[in-house]
């Protein structure tokens, strides 16, 4: 009976592998996507991060808007791995490429390209995630309609590629077609062994939205290379250090 009751539930997997691939959400010669702690991959369809698909990525001041770039170059660690290609779009340049290197990221393996007109900005982005040669496409741009963002959709589901789409300084947050969808806010990073200088990023990361998964919030930063969770009580005291310190 116990052999009977695994195969049931191996077949069951398999299924929803095949359905989820179907889907777009995972695409089956993916490489795999390491980094997470257990408590951010369970959020996941079959807990791995879902990669051949476009992430929407919200962030509704300047603040934010820098965090989240830092949390997506985090994400491009993991997505590149040491022979990925990715396009960075937007209409001025934010990043600082040399800075990537802090994630873990080669900026000779980051292209970026500037587009002065929104409509631009757009067709840049579309035609980028149409190309089979890059692993990742940053697109960054305040207003993306729905029938817009089908069509980013249908683009990344023949060439599985993954689109991280970071809608900057969007006041009034709209629907588009996307697999996940998140707000990334800037956390105090802490001194590292008492030790003075700039901590670890920190940053306040929720989940709004996952197809065929489970939306949630965490508290991470990034330290030794990949994304870790931050304990409630460490962050509490080291709030509590700093704000005592200034």
């Amino acid at each position: 009976m116990a052999s009977q009751s695994t195969s049931r539930i191996d077949i069951i997997r398999q299924l929803q592998g095949e359905v989820l691939a179907l889907q777009g959400g995972v695409h089956r010669a993916a490489r795999p996507f390491q980094g997470f702690q257990a408590a951010f991959e369970y959020a996941f369809p079959g807990q791995r991060f879902p990669t051949g698909v476009t992430h929407e990525f919200i962030s509704q001041n300047p603040e934010a808007a820098t965090a989240t770039n830092g949390f997506l170059a985090g994400l491009l660690h993991h997505l590149l791995g040491n022979e990925g290609i990715c396009l960075w779009v937007s209409s001025r340049q934010y990043i600082f490429p040399p800075a990537l290197r802090a994630f873990g990221n080669a900026p000779d393996r980051v292209v970026f390209i500037n587009c002065p007109r929104p409509q631009e900005v757009l067709w840049t982005i579309e035609e980028a995630l149409k190309c089979e040669a890059l692993s990742a496409v940053v697109g960054e741009i305040t207003h993306l309609g729905f029938k817009e963002s089908r069509r980013l959709q249908l683009a990344v589901e023949q060439s599985h590629v993954t689109g991280l789409l970071h809608r900057r300084l969007v006041s009034a947050p709209n629907i588009v077609a996307c697999a996940t969808r998140w707000v990334i806010t800037p956390l105090p990073s802490a001194w590292q062994d008492n030790m003075p200088g700039v901590g670890f990023p920190r940053w306040r990361i929720k989940l709004l939205k996952v197809k065929n998964g489970r939306p949630g919030a965490w508290d991470m930063e990034w330290r030794d290379s990949r994304f870790q969770l931050v304990p409630n009580d460490r962050l509490v005291n080291d709030t509590f250090t700093q704000r005592k310190a200034g």
